[in-house]
């Protein structure tokens, strides 16, 4: 019932990303970012010298830094780090107490640590969009894309990306700015995403996308 450790493997490379299914393009006058649970209480999963967090944690600094030059707002989930049992309810089947264990790891990744005018939600099951203002930031800047990296990609990440698909959001899954308990999950969530309700991308062509598509005529990003 608690988190595993997990052992560095090789995030996918552009590669090895499942093709999409639908032409949907990433926009930075549509787009969202959504950085994923990245509270060191999830990172401490990986340890502080895994390979794999460090690169996690890059490409997602890599994507906020992106959308900072392309004027594309930035949301962050974190669970609270006390939950009353009647909140958490059938998480703890599966999860124990989670941060109610740990409350002193419930801040956000130093290195991605929230900036004024940055949106921190409150995160209550897997699922961003659940008791959260996620629809509502959506709605109120107009924007219909989510781009979601962050931990873990075969639970909250799949199911938010899922979500977002059914209000009619297009969810862009950054292939390698997620990461999960191993690379065969990793895999799974995203054949899963592009197979069925979104388009999987490496960070890369996530950065290239947003930047190229803001940049005034004759100036390259």
């Amino acid at each position: 019932m608690t988190l595993p450790a997990v052992d560095s493997y090789p995030l996918p490379t552009a590669a090895e990303m499942p093709a999409p299914r639908v032409p949907w393009t990433l926009h930075p006058d549509r787009a969202v970012l959504l950085l994923h649970d990245l509270q060191e209480h999830f990172l401490d999963a990986y340890g502080e010298r895994s390979a794999l967090r460090a690169q996690l944690l890059r490409a997602a600094l890599r994507l906020r830094d992106a959308c900072d030059r392309a004027g594309v707002p930035v949301v962050y989930t974190a669970q609270p780090a006390h939950q009353d049992p009647a909140d958490r309810a059938l998480l703890t089947d599966f999860w124990g107490e989670g941060l109610g264990r740990r409350p002193h790891r419930a801040q956000l990744a130093p290195d991605l640590a929230p900036r004024e005018g940055d949106t921190v939600l409150t995160k209550w099951r897997y699922s961003a969009f659940h008791r959260s203002e996620l629809a509502q930031v959506l709605a109120a800047s107009g924007r219909d894309q989510l781009v979601v990296a962050g931990v873990y990609a075969g639970i909250g990440c799949q199911v938010t990306a899922c979500e977002a698909f059914m209000r009619d959001v297009q969810p862009f899954l950054v292939g390698d700015a997620v990461a999960d308990f191993d690379r065969e999950r990793h895999d799974t969530a995203l054949r899963w995403v592009a197979g069925t309700c979104g388009v999987v991308l490496d960070a890369a062509s996530a950065v290239r996308a947003l930047t190229t598509a803001a940049a005034p005529a004759g100036v390259l990003a």
